[in-house]
């Protein structure tokens, strides 16, 4: 569309593909809400376009976000993953795999799938907001605030209100490009 322009994180690769293709788009893949819960926590202090660098090397050390396989991960396992070559060699971000796997698991059996619990904080329904620039974006809301309590209650770690808003971002249940983005819902 004419006069609309990709929001200004999504300028260069490889935040553009990410952007235009991913980002602010309704997910309810439970496979795929897995792989960016893990990825969203490796995330914490980092920019996300590390994370998109270093995204395929993690699917290939993390059994391709495998959720039973990552369940199962032990002390043995978490030692090799420290010296596996281009992901974050984090130890409290890779005893966190195991743990949330684990708990994601639960929630899949109590709620019949992730999707369903993780959309149930906005109703079923993504919000869409209208911001003009990116300083009016927060980091946090209530929505993820409240998200992060329940999912520590359940025992997921590196899910704090903030790392909970970059999932709801992430995985659509808030478009957040801004009004001027062709790829805001309203534009596209």
């Amino acid at each position: 569309m004419e006069g609309l322009q990709r929001c200004p994180w999504g300028a260069k690769e490889p935040n553009t593909s990410y952007h235009d293709n991913e980002w602010g788009r309704p997910c309810h893949d439970d496979a795929k809400l897995f792989e960016m819960l893990i990825l969203e926590g490796q995330q914490a202090g980092l920019s996300w376009e590390c994370i998109l660098k270093k995204r395929e090397a993690m699917r290939a050390a993390f059994d391709g976000f495998d959720v039973r396989a990552c369940a199962a991960y032990d002390q043995e396992k978490l030692a090799a993953l420290l010296e596996a070559p281009g992901i974050i060699k984090n130890r409290l971000k890779l005893a966190a795999i195991p743990a949330n796997a684990k708990a994601f698991l639960q929630v899949q059996e109590e709620f019949g799938s992730f999707d369903a619990y993780l959309w149930s904080f906005v109703d079923g329904q993504p919000v869409v907001n209208e911001y003009a620039s990116p300083e009016e974006i927060p980091a946090e809301t209530p929505v993820s605030r409240a998200m992060s309590k329940a999912l520590k209650k359940r025992g997921f770690k590196f899910v704090g209100p903030t790392i909970c808003y970059a999932l709801m971002q992430s995985v659509g249940l808030v478009d957040d490009h801004l009004i001027s983005c062709p790829y805001h819902t309203h534009n596209r």
